[in-house]
């Protein structure tokens, strides 16, 4: 079952359940979500901090993200919290290259880069089924 907020994706995540995958799927529950509002309710509420600061700022950054790729016209407040940023650098990728350190610095939506996560440029992208006409 898809989490309906993005603070029920982090409880999930709490409770034992795969990191991407409930990630995945709440963003798929955010862009399938009829009106804006309905999209915006969906980050408002703030997630439980979890004490691991990878995802606490991740989760910040996603709802940031979100709010702005999707034009909602405002962002939760709780995303400013300093407890969603990490202190040193987190290259989101396993082993990098100096390289690669490079151009996920450079790639990276401000979103995340502000929060010390280096990423692709696209973070949140999903494949999506071919629609019938």
């Amino acid at each position: 079952m898809r989490p309906n907020t993005l603070a029920d994706a982090v409880e999930s995540i709490r409770t034992g359940s795969p990191r991407d995958i409930v990630l995945a799927e709440f963003v798929d529950t955010f862009d399938l979500a009829g009106t804006d509002q309905d999209r915006y309710a969906s980050i408002e509420r703030e997630p439980r901090l979890t004490g691991d600061g990878r995802l606490d700022a991740l989760v910040g950054a996603i709802a940031e993200y979100l709010a702005k790729q999707r034009r909602l016209g405002r962002v939760p407040p709780w995303i400013s919290d300093p407890a969603r940023r990490l202190e040193s650098p987190w290259f989101t990728v396993a082993d990098p290259s100096d390289a690669m350190r490079e151009y996920l610095t450079f790639s990276s939506p401000v979103e995340f880069a502000s929060r010390n996560i280096f990423t692709e440029e696209r973070p949140l992208r999903r494949a999506r089924g071919l629609r019938s006409t």
